[in-house]
C-alpha cells in the first residue's frame, strides 16, 4: 500500500506541474503592408485657361456686325 501511495503522490505532483497554466498559442507579429499610391494628377491648370480661351474665341467669332 505504501508503494501505491508513493506512486500516486509522485504522479499527482508531476501531473499538476506539467499542466499548470495550460496551452498558450504563440503570438506572431505581422507588420501591415503599406501601399503608397500617387495622387491622381489633374490638369486643372491647363483645362481652365483653355476653356476660357475657347470662350473668348467663340465670343469673338459670334460677334455679328451687320452695320
Amino acid at each position: 500500500m505504501t508503494k501505491f501511495a508513493t506512486f500516486a503522490a509522485v504522479l499527482g505532483l508531476t501531473a499538476s506541474s506539467a499542466l499548470a497554466g495550460g496551452y498558450v498559442a504563440p503570438v506572431v507579429d505581422v507588420e501591415p503592408i503599406v501601399v503608397e499610391e500617387e495622387p491622381a494628377s489633374s490638369n486643372a491648370g491647363i483645362v481652365i485657361p483653355a476653356l476660357l480661351l475657347l470662350g473668348v474665341i467663340a465670343a469673338v467669332a459670334s460677334d455679328d456686325d451687320d452695320s
